[in-house]
């Protein structure tokens, strides 16, 4: 839901051309593109879904996407490496962290190469949306850790979202495009004319330019995707964590716990639960009964810890 909401702005730029009111403003579409992306990371900090732990990876991740942007600005035809921490990261961690992978990684690569201009909101939301559509066909298919399957499907993603990112930066720049009177635009064309002039723009000028960025993506998924997910992978269940009720006289306290470990049956209260991955944990409470210990259950709800109590 937040990731449409943030998409209406951007479509919103990237539809005007063809309104026949001619273009926004370069500063209000700065403004639009930057306010989107500051607005989602301050729901995302402020509904606690992103820790310090998580705002640092993501700016790590950024930082080295920018880095490889910009040892290859031009990129080789439409091809860039940018995509792909980008896909890996969007399909590994969400559409939400997607998008601000993408979005970042733009305007730091832009400030690193100097190439702030008026196409910079435009690449904020269609970079954003490579990462948010890779992490929303995570969220319906991707398996519990990364495998084989993975890589491919992520691959066909690459593919789609390189003629996708390429179909709507053509937008912004086919409204330079005056020469033509059969596939150019004119601030005063009607909508119907405009979107016959863009479709026949973009297959003449940029469907074989745009091929070449679709096979870098899947080729660089086939190559690095599965290490990429799989470190990834490990780094989301390390972040990964919820907070478990604790019974007794202290009901009203809350423990750290982990979605991804054992149920909270086998946990003893007070204890922090570390996912599998990471550290063993102990496999019941047979063992601590026969040590002489007991284990007490931890309520999986604040309203039943308080009727234990």
């Amino acid at each position: 839901m937040k990731i449409l909401l943030i998409s209406v702005l951007g479509i919103g730029l990237f539809l005007w051309p063809f309104s026949g009111l001619g273009l926004p403003a370069a500063t209000p579409a700065l403004a639009i593109g930057l306010g989107a992306v500051l607005g989602l990371l301050a729901i995302e900090v402020g509904t606690r879904r992103m820790d310090s732990r998580q705002l640092a990876l993501l700016a790590a991740l950024s930082a080295i996407d920018a880095g490889l942007r910009a040892a290859l600005v031009t990129g080789i035809g439409g091809f860039s490496p940018i995509f792909l921490l980008v896909l890996c990261g969007g399909y590994a961690l969400g559409p939400e962290f997607g998008f601000l992978l993408g979005a970042s990684s733009l305007l730091v690569s832009a400030l690193v190469t100097g190439g702030i201009g008026p196409w910079v909101p435009y690449q904020i939301f269609a970079v954003g949306w490579v990462g948010a559509f890779a992490g929303l066909v995570g969220l319906v298919l991707a398996q519990q850790r990364p495998r084989r399957r993975d890589v491919l499907l992520l691959a066909g993603v690459g593919v789609v979202t390189g003629f996708g990112f390429g179909a709507v930066m053509d937008i912004w720049n086919w409204t330079f495009y005056f020469s033509s009177p059969q596939i150019g635009w004119s601030p005063h064309l009607a909508p119907l004319t405009a979107l016959e002039h863009f479709a026949k723009y973009y297959l003449v000028t940029s469907a074989g330019y745009d091929a070449f960025r679709a096979g870098g993506n899947a080729v660089m998924v086939l190559v690095l995707g599965l290490p990429v997910l799989a470190a990834l992978h490990r780094i989301s269940r390390r972040f990964g964590s919820e907070w478990l009720a604790q019974p007794g006289p202290q009901s009203g306290l809350l423990v750290p716990g982990s979605p991804s470990v054992q149920p909270a049956h086998n946990v003893t209260p007070g204890h922090l639960v570390v996912p599998r991955l990471l550290a063993p944990v102990n496999s019941g409470p047979g063992e601590a009964q026969e040590a002489g210990g007991h284990v007490d259950e931890i309520a999986n709800h604040p309203d039943q810890a308080s009727a234990q109590t």
